[in-house]
């Protein structure tokens, strides 16, 4: 897999080559006080603690027409940002706000690259207001660094860090391939988990009967809907664990746990005729602890009675108890006349597709300061809370790292704000998201 490649850019004698000799190493670009020294973009492997990427060099940006030198030199820094993972745009902290980094600020802003402002030569007091007055340029706070004496590299770490792990998770994901849905089937004993199977191959290809508890392992069947590849999998009914005394239940019981493990989407089977009952809740529970796709489905809904008043109370419930996920898919069907097995399994890639769901590190930035501008963090006892950056980790389930200070002290009440506005954001409702909270540390402790 190729390296992702950082680009440094900023205006002339900002320091961008010094600070490009420190990724890499070794002095490689020429460093001098004169302004415009790099003229050619230059490339070099860099490391920054377990960090390993391609950085580029590039001329200092200036105003000026496509025909002159100095213009050429900038269509070779936009060439370079084509294809970049990231970018790093550096101002001097000494010296202040210019027009030109003002300009060039607001240019990056229509680039599709994510950005991260660095201000460089922020040894000392004299860099102080330098980094206050970077706020002005709208891109959030700055990274405070010393290109020179290799200050700060601890932060820039922790600032390009989301970046590039989102972006190697992307490539190492592109590279799997959609396989079947794996469709598993649960529910407690007699909710008619064979008989729904049986409708949706049109065979009976499942021993059904009166009697709780026919089925007693996992089947698996490889089906097929619409052109797409479906291995549906049927499983022994779960009763609560006091009620399970017979060895072999036992063991039918941790085969369907299996089964849950197993699968991408879950289907609890729950008997339109009884209602939800608290086992229901319990294994759709597990089934998000798995971190599994769920959907909740009301089957022989052609037997239920006032079923409007059935539905309604159902939903109501589920919203109470897990009101860890809202959004899980109320469903019903009837395993008898096959009315609302398409959509069952129409919703269940729809779940599957949220599951596996990547959203870009740019969406998710835009969305997070959103997020705060709306609701700001809590400073528990005066002292502020600072959340800088958000990436997602992997999918399957979605799972996000927010990067900050001080954020074991983030109230659960925030973190479930920030969940449920993820969710209403991207698409991902009824599915289980995770949400983990990363402290500032320094990588080369």
């Amino acid at each position: 897999m190729a390296l992702p490649k950082v680009v440094i850019i900023g205006r002339p004698n900002v320091g961008k080559s010094t600070l490009f000799n420190r990724l890499v190493g070794k002095r490689i670009a020429l460093v001098d006080d004169t302004p415009g020294v790099t003229r050619d973009r230059r490339e070099g492997e860099a490391d920054l603690s377990d960090l390993h990427f391609i950085a580029v060099d590039t001329a200092g940006l200036e105003e000026a027409g496509p025909e002159t030198l100095s213009g050429r030199m900038r269509q070779q820094t936009e060439a370079a940002l084509g294809d970049a993972a990231a970018a790093l745009l550096v101002i001097d902290a000494r010296a202040g706000l210019t027009p030109l980094d003002r300009h060039f600020a607001d240019w990056m802003r229509g680039q599709k690259v994510p950005l991260v402002l660095v201000a460089n030569k922020a040894e000392g007091s004299a860099a102080d207001p330098g980094l206050y007055e970077a706020f002005e340029l709208g891109l959030g706070e700055s990274v405070a660094i010393s290109a020179e004496h290799g200050v700060g590299m601890a932060d820039l770490y922790e600032a390009l860090a989301p970046h590039l792990d989102a972006l190697a998770a992307e490539e190492e994901e592109g590279d799997e391939e959609e396989g079947p849905l794996r469709l598993a089937i649960v529910g407690r004993p007699n909710a008619g988990k064979s008989t729904l199977i049986n409708k949706i191959l049109e065979e009976e290809r499942l021993v059904t009967g009166p009697e709780a508890g026919i089925t007693r392992d996992s089947i698996e069947i490889e089906w097929s809907f619409e052109g797409r590849d479906v291995r549906l999998i049927d499983t022994a009914g779960v009763r609560k664990r006091a009620k399970v005394q017979d060895k072999l239940e036992r063991l039918s019981v941790a085969d369907t746990r299996r089964a849950i493990d197993f699968a991408e989407v879950v289907i609890i089977l729950l008997d339109a005729t009884k209602g939800l009952e608290a086992q229901d809740l319990r294994i759709a529970d597990q089934v998000l602890q798995e971190g599994r796709a769920l959907i909740m489905c009301l089957s022989k809904w052609d037997a239920a009675e006032d079923q409007s008043r059935l539905f309604n109370g159902v939903r109501a419930a589920l919203a109470d108890g897990l009101s860890q996920i809202s959004g899980v898919p109320l469903l019903t069907v009837s395993g008898l006349s096959g009315k609302g097995i398409d959509t069952l399994i129409k919703v269940a890639f729809e779940q599957r597709d949220a599951w596996s769901r990547r959203v870009s590190t740019g969406q998710l930035n835009r969305w997070f300061e959103n997020a705060q501008e709306t609701n700001p963090p809590p400073a528990p006892k005066g002292r502020r809370i600072k959340m800088r950056y958000i990436t997602q980790a992997k999918t399957r389930p979605p799972t996000f790292i927010v990067f900050g200070n001080r954020l074991e002290a983030l109230p659960a009440s925030y973190q479930r704000y920030l969940v449920n506005s993820l969710r209403q954001e991207f698409g991902l409702e009824g599915v289980p998201l995770r949400l983990n909270l990363r402290s500032k540390a320094n990588p080369f402790d």
